[in-house]
Order: structure tokens, then sequence, then C-alpha cells
């Protein structure tokens, strides 16, 4: 058994370093956050942390990495007071990730990667029209964690955009299998989901009273 400890990594290369410590956390969903600023320039980003937060009130939280190092999401959600969350799949697997790309402020990803923006009057910020599952939320906190100068922004769902309602099960679940929706892993890593079956609500098991 392989063990490492902080003194370890705090010697390695700065790359080898982050894919180490961002692959511990496992497989998480890979998705696009569209933004705009009060002029309607639009900006695209991938995102591999976001988190579900709360069924009612709907909330799903995201980490922004330090201002300096990705401004223009925070500022934009700061300026319009919305975000999209959407959903990447293979067939948009190339240009999704190419958002991850440093662009200047006044260059939009969308244009530079071809992807298309759609704008829907409940949210003032764009969705990714080849998305075949996103959200379009209103900002409720942005918490700023001095730990490491990132920042927890929580929006609150406002909005749901399905390309196949097929996928609503009778209890509400959404079989994301359907929609071949992608994960990611590290820095740059991707993997197909597949569903393995759902065990139902655990409980703990009776007493016998015999």
């Amino acid at each position: 058994m392989q063990k490492f400890q902080p003194s370890d990594w705090a010697h390695w290369e700065r790359i080898y370093r982050a894919n180490f410590i961002n692959s511990l956390s496992g497989i998480k969903p890979a998705v696009l956050i569209g933004t705009c600023n009060r002029e309607r320039q639009t900006n695209l980003a991938l995102f591999s942390n976001v988190v579900h937060l709360g069924a009612d009130p709907a909330l799903i939280g995201l980490i922004n990495r330090p201002r300096e190092a990705t401004p223009h999401t925070l500022s934009n959600i700061e300026a319009s007071g919305f975000f999209t969350i959407n959903h990447i799949h293979p067939e948009m697997l190339a240009q999704a990730h190419q958002t991850s790309a440093k662009y200047p402020a006044d260059e939009s990803e969308f244009e530079a990667t071809g992807l298309t923006a759609q704008w829907e009057p409940a949210v003032s910020a764009p969705y990714v029209k080849e998305s075949r599952l996103k959200c379009g939320l209103s900002v409720k906190e942005i918490i700023p964690l001095s730990i490491n100068r990132t920042f927890l922004v929580i929006g609150q769902i406002e909005q749901v955009l399905l390309e196949d309602d097929k996928i609503v099960q009778p209890d509400g679940f959404l079989d994301l299998q359907q929609l071949n929706i992608l994960a990611s892993s590290g820095l740059d890593a991707y993997y197909q989901v597949q569903q393995l079956g759902r065990l139902g609500y655990a409980r703990p098991p009776k007493a016998n009273n015999s």
C-alpha cells in the first residue's frame, strides 16, 4: 500500500500535484457555466465542482477559483445575478474542454468554440443550445472562502430545460444515462455515465421481537 501526506506533495511539480489532488474527490459532473455581464457579453466556462445543496428551496452550489485565476465567471455572476448549468455529452466534448482556455474578457467562448448561446426570458444568462439538460439559476449567496481565496456561489434553480422528457421517471428521478451526459476526474479526464441500478431508500432492519 502506498501512503502519501503533505510532506510528499509539497515538493511535487505543480501540475502533477494538481492532477493528483483533483483526482482524489472522484468522478464528478462536467458542466458548462454560462454567464454574461450587464452588456450581455457572454462567457462560458467548464466546471467540475458543482454540488446539490437542497431541494426545497432548490439550491446548487459551485466553487469558483480565486478571482485572479478565473475572474470572468464570478464578475458576470455578480453583475447579472444569474448563471446557467449545462451538462455536456460526447458530441460537444472537445468544444466544452476548449472553454477551459483563458480567453480575454471581450472574447466569448461561445464564439471561440462554435457553441450556441440560447436565451430564455426567465434567466438573464445564456444557456448552451447543444446541451441536453440545463438549469438556470438566480444567485442567492456568494461566500468567500478565506482558506484558499475561492468562492462558494449558491444559486436557486429558476428553470430546467430538458431535451427529452422521457428521462423523467414516474417518481421524479432523472435517468441521465439516456442523455449520455459526461463526468470528469482530475483536470482533463472524461467519463461516460452508466447506471448500475437503483437500490431504493435505505432503512435500518426491523428488530426481531419474537
